[in-house]
């Protein structure tokens, strides 16, 4: 079955138009959703909207309001909360391009589309921007209306045709300067340094398989639950033994000697203790 189309319009840049279908690139089946059941009848938990005074009400009673102080609110109507946003327009506005850099990943929300020629008139304007903007090594920030509300996305190329990730407005992000101040300045040795650089270069993996990454917490739901209905007994998986906290020095070289597959790294490991001034080792907790 042919996946659906999620969205039409237009890519708008100047006065370029080029027609195009939206396709969710998340794949949602995956998923294993689980349900809230009442235990003792096994039915499932319904939520109901209710008033502490009336009980359970109606969509058709439920108002809008804003607190602006302790128990006083403004009236927002529906209808004015409709005026507010936009309806009819259709189009991915191209504003213009920047360089794939310029916005930082922390601004990306996760929604992604796939966008492809809407048709045949679509499929020689569409080519020619994306192998411009490849050619170019740009992306472009545009905006889109999606459910009735103003979107900011960037639109990218991907292989041989056009990405459009969501991006959360600057606004909706916490800046990194919050947190400065969680984090000391801290005196590294030389030698700290090039243990470090030789670990990161170390495990720099040559051929990276990005397939070969799979959600495991799925797959074990997925194996409980058909044990759960085949009626086989559940075993409890231990959890696997916290790794000792010791010297930072004797940490990296250990490392750095299991990263460049040396014989050396088991030896080392043997003897590693906690240092006069280190922390001791973490024990274990315990469940329950």
């Amino acid at each position: 079955m042919a996946p659906r189309s999620s969205w039409k319009g237009f890519i708008k840049l100047s006065l370029v138009s080029v027609p195009v279908k939206a396709y969710t690139a998340t794949v949602t089946s995956s998923e294993i959703r689980l349900n809230q059941l009442h235990e003792e009848c096994k039915n499932r938990v319904k939520y109901q909207k209710t008033c502490p005074v009336h009980g359970e009400i109606s969509n058709d009673e439920i108002v809008s309001r804003y607190e602006f102080s302790k128990g006083q609110y403004v009236v927002v109507d529906l209808d004015e909360l409709s005026k507010l946003r936009a309806q009819g327009d259709k189009s991915v506005n191209v504003d213009g391009f920047i360089d794939p850099e310029a916005i930082d990943p922390i601004y990306f929300t996760g929604k992604t589309y796939y966008l492809v020629p809407d048709g045949p008139v679509g499929q020689k304007p569409y080519a020619l921007l994306h192998d411009a903007m490849v050619e170019s090594n740009v992306h472009g920030i545009a905006q889109i209306i999606i459910a009735g509300r103003e979107n900011l996305v960037v639109l990218r190329p991907h292989k041989n045709m056009l990405c459009m990730n969501v991006v959360s407005y600057p606004a909706k992000v916490k800046v990194a300067d919050a947190f400065k101040d969680e984090i000391v300045e801290t005196a590294i040795a030389k030698e700290e340094r090039t243990l470090a650089k030789t670990l990161v270069d170390a495990s720099k993996i040559e051929e990276f398989d990005f397939g070969s990454y799979k959600d495991e917490y799925v797959e074990k739901l997925s194996t409980l639950i058909q044990s759960k209905v085949e009626g086989k007994e559940i075993v409890a998986v231990s959890d696997p033994e916290e790794p000792q906290i010791i010297n930072l020095m004797e940490a990296l070289k250990a490392s750095v000697a299991k990263a460049q597959g040396s014989p050396a790294a088991k030896k080392t490991s043997k003897k590693m203790a906690p240092s006069a001034g280190g922390r001791k080792p973490a024990t274990k907790k315990k469940s329950g």
